[in-house]
């Protein structure tokens, strides 16, 4: 069953993208009764290249989860860290500025929670919240969320350079399928919890958001940061899609164990 989808999901710098062209719905040629096998491959091998990255303590993974709401972030969060040490993976979600974080510029915080050496870093939403809500819902004006796309391919530009390589995943789920989630949220009290008035408000922006989306993507997927259009209608094909994304970029930066210290070759533990 294996399949990449890590090509047809990419977003190429500079090519033509429309949004449009990705249906939420796919399911990139994949099986649903053969992806809970290889879902399981995949996760033990990124279970080993973790452990490496861990160990090596030189570099650094960025995996940048955005989405509209009920689109599955943190389902997608729960399925990526039952395979990880926890160890060597730091979540971090990005709610409304609040304290002194109003008291900096925006990427103030997100910088100060950018992974360390060896470690996999998960923004459940991220900066691109400033391109997003802050443009949809107008809290700033054109003239100021306009310049964020340069700043934000510098900042992703610099945390390259330093060593992480930066991920980024947009969860693509259809109006329909919203929906039905949202509605699935009021009617069980176990998910009651979820739902917000204001996921109504956001929904009824639909229009407005995806067209921010496009916008972002297109001029932030970088050959150093890229973008992938994950569908994300069905769980199954999300779930093993961003663990292949992320088990691609793994296996091209080879971390390797170091090497042991050669005072405990053949050492023999009494």
């Amino acid at each position: 069953m294996s399949k990449d989808p890590t090509r047809s999901l990419l977003v190429r710098q500079g090519a033509p993208f429309s949004l449009k062209k990705y249906d939420p719905a796919d399911t990139l040629g994949w099986e649903k009764e053969g992806a809970k096998a290889e879902l399981e491959k995949v996760k033990a091998r990124l279970d080993v290249l973790q452990q490496r990255l861990f160990a090596e303590e030189r570099r650094s993974v960025l995996l940048v989860l955005q989405a509209m709401d009920a689109a599955g972030k943190d389902g997608t969060i729960r399925n990526m860290l039952s395979g990880l040490n926890p160890a060597g993976v730091r979540v971090t979600g990005f709610g409304v500025p609040g304290g002194p974080e109003t008291q900096h510029d925006y990427l103030w915080r997100v910088h100060a929670a950018a992974p360390g050496k060896g470690e996999i870093g998960i923004f459940n939403r991220s900066h691109y919240e400033d391109v997003l809500v802050v443009r949809v819902k107008e809290f700033v004006p054109k003239s100021v969320w306009s310049k964020r796309y340069d700043h934000i391919n510098a900042f992703e530009r610099l945390l390259t350079d330093e060593g992480t390589t930066v991920v980024k995943v947009f969860l693509n789920v259809s109006n329909e399928k919203q929906r039905e989630r949202l509605q699935e949220r009021v009617d069980d009290p176990e998910k009651r919890w979820k739902f917000r008035a204001g996921d109504l408000d956001d929904r009824a922006l639909w229009p407005k958001f995806q067209a921010a989306y496009h916008d972002a993507i297109k001029r932030t997927s970088t050959a150093a940061a890229p973008w992938y259009v994950v569908p994300a209608d069905r769980n199954w094909v999300r779930n093993l899609a961003v663990a292949t994304i992320l088990l691609h970029h793994l296996e091209a930066m080879q971390p390797k164990l170091p090497d042991p210290d050669p005072s405990v070759v053949g050492c023999v533990v009494e």
